[in-house]
């Protein structure tokens, strides 16, 4: 299944530095070892914000629910989920 999914961050401002780095490298990790296993088909920013929209293809919903509260920057994110299906006007779905 094919979810488009929005990701708009907000970390608090007096968050710990340290805290900061940690919770920044385990996401990029965690991402990035989605995105190699397939399931993160694609990561795209959106310019001027700190927010991304990234294509997810999984089993099912239970699926993404899972991917993104096992995000380590959930507690701070405003998510937007979409479930995509194929358009009739697609010329790769010939």
């Amino acid at each position: 299944m094919l979810f488009a999914v929005k990701m708009d961050v907000a970390l608090p401002q007096d968050l710990d530095a340290d805290v900061r780095a940690d919770t920044l490298a385990r996401e990029k990790a965690y991402s990035q070892q989605l995105q190699r296993d397939g399931e993160w088909v694609s990561i795209w920013r959106i310019v001027g914000q700190y927010s991304n929209l990234s294509i997810f293809d999984v089993r099912d919903n239970e699926r993404l629910h899972e991917i993104l509260w096992n995000l380590p920057l959930f507690p701070y994110m405003n998510i937007e989920v979409s479930p995509l299906a194929q358009h009739p006007s697609d010329i790769s779905a010939v």
